[in-house]
């Protein structure tokens, strides 16, 4: 029997979130899609950009299960080339920006994409180590005075030269379509695989939450595209549903709220610290945000204050919580508990079951604290090449996030502790062990702990807890210059205590949590 007679006998084979584009090309082909910049494409023309963006991957050599890497801020360009790999079958790779050119390698040579797409300004990220991975071409994005690298192609020209035919491939719901990159705490980054069905299961959960959106409303997309909450929370629902989405290349407060006041935007998800630069806009009330039916935060827990500024001019408030591998959410605290509850993650969407249970996965009573655990639709289906590190945190049918947590008499979650010592800097994923690996190579390290501290801005940064030699010293200014071409900017310490000794167990681990008790409040 043929792939393609199997395939209509599949109840796996639904298509891919390709399928998307196609039909609402075919269902109403006028109705604006994107929005970026000067540039306005309908489903029309998106449909026919994408699969321009596809045939030029495929004359390139890009098959079904192969990886394509995506270097570039938010743009059309992005979500082009993103459902250009969703309809050839391969799986796309968004880099985060903000990452060193070491950590840029290691994820390119882990992943083994044969293909990047760049904006050039990015290019001192991936140039000088590209011959270590197994790029085979780059495609750059260009703006004005900008040109691709030697030998790779300009976008706009490539895509103009492909014809717009609809690819073939064969795509299944459970087949891989993205590779987002989480820190590992053994300090390597670890490619977490979400499949077609991810995203699809994410739009029926948001439809049936207080996170709903409407096809006939415009959406605005500030957050990072290369972070799941950027991609995941409203802009491909938005897309899945047939609405609008107005892409911002980088975040500007001010200009979030003229595009607010211009398009008319009826939902919009920030991190905290973006929630919080919008309420020091010294003209705040002047803007027209009558079109605002709710506001999303999400990333960590989003101060009362800040909250409480929405609230008061009328903009209900809702918090998200989920992980790369939830495909962003897994529950919501609306607005009716957003300050009552506050510090809570709510509860789970529809499609998606948590529990709180001990070392031995029996389920905690209430108020008592263990590891949460989840499962549903929605769930990653493995870490790329990392066999162990999918069997040690998905078990037994759950998948183990790693995070304590407790749950009280009402039923909401609450997250009480990161079992994996991670720390969220302004919705970036930090963990600590990965920084400590980079600071032990630092001479006048010779012992070093790091934790989170709290940080009116960033809701958390890093601290590095150093025992030098005997004999030396270190500044904190010595710290960030070694860490500047290792280490994003987000995970390199922010403050520095140096001490004689670290705090630990009879068994010889670190006593983080004492550190915390001491260093965090200060």
């Amino acid at each position: 029997m043929s792939e393609q007679a199997t395939a209509a006998n599949d109840v796996h084979f639904t298509g891919g979130i390709g399928e998307w584009l196609r039909y609402h090309r075919e269902q109403h082909p006028q109705n604006e899609a994107l929005i970026f910049g000067d540039t306005r494409l309908d489903y029309g023309t998106l449909n026919s950009r994408v699969n321009r963006v596809a045939q030029a991957l495929a004359a390139r050599g890009v098959d079904k299960g192969d990886r394509v890497s995506l270097l570039m801020l938010n743009s059309n360009a992005f979500l082009e080339t993103f459902f250009a790999c969703a309809k050839l079958g391969a799986i796309a790779v968004p880099l985060n920006f903000r990452l060193s050119p070491g950590e840029i390698s290691f994820i390119l040579a882990d992943a083994g994409a044969r293909v990047i797409v760049y904006h050039p300004r990015f290019t001192p990220l991936f140039e000088s180590i590209r011959g270590e991975t197994a790029l085979e071409h780059g495609i750059a994005v260009c703006g004005p005075d900008e040109a691709p690298l030697d030998g790779d192609a300009d976008y706009e020209r490539t895509i103009a030269e492909q014809p717009d035919a609809e690819p073939q491939a064969l795509v299944r719901q459970d087949d891989p379509l993205m590779m987002m990159y989480t820190s590992g705490t053994t300090g390597k980054p670890k490619g977490a695989v979400l499949t077609h069905a991810n995203p699809t299961w994410i739009t029926l959960n948001t439809q049936l939450s207080e996170l709903a959106i409407r096809s006939d409303e415009n959406i605005l997309t500030v957050a990072p595209l290369f972070h799941i909450g950027g991609l995941a929370i409203h802009t491909l629902p938005a897309l899945h549903l047939g609405g609008k989405t107005i892409l911002h290349a980088m975040f500007d407060p001010e200009e979030t709220l003229r595009t607010i006041e211009r398009e008319r935007v009826g939902a919009l998800f920030l991190l905290p610290a973006m929630w919080q630069a919008l309420t020091q806009v010294p003209n705040f009330d002047d803007y027209d945000l009558s079109s605002l039916r709710y506001l999303v935060s999400g990333g960590s827990p989003c101060p009362i204050p800040v909250i409480e500024f929405f609230q008061g001019r009328g903009l209900p408030f809702i918090e998200g919580f989920g992980m790369t591998e939830t495909t962003a959410s897994a529950c919501v605290l609306g607005n009716a508990d957003a300050v009552r509850k506050n510090g809570s993650v709510g509860k789970p969407l529809t499609h998606v079951q948590m529990r709180i249970v001990d070392e031995d996965d029996n389920d905690v009573a209430p108020g008592e604290t263990g590891e949460l655990v989840l499962r549903g639709p929605s769930i990653f289906k493995e870490y790329w090449n990392r066999p162990e590190a999918t069997a040690d945190d998905c078990r037994n049918g759950w998948f183990h996030s790693g995070d304590l947590a407790r749950q009280d008499e009402e039923g909401f979650y609450y997250i009480v502790d990161r079992k994996k010592d991670m720390l969220i800097s302004g919705g970036e994923n930090v963990y600590p062990t990965e920084v400590e690996q980079v600071l032990y190579k630092h001479p006048k390290v010779q012992e070093v702990a790091v934790i989170g501290v709290p940080d009116e801005r960033w809701g958390e940064v890093p601290m590095a807890l150093v025992v030098p030699p005997q004999g030396e010293t270190v500044t904190l200014e010595e710290i960030e210059d070694y860490c500047r071409d290792k280490l994003a900017r987000f995970k390199t310490p922010k403050h520095l205590a140096v001490l004689e000794e670290l705090p630990r167990t009879a068994t010889g681990k670190v006593l983080k949590r004492e550190l915390r008790q001491e260093y965090a409040p200060q």
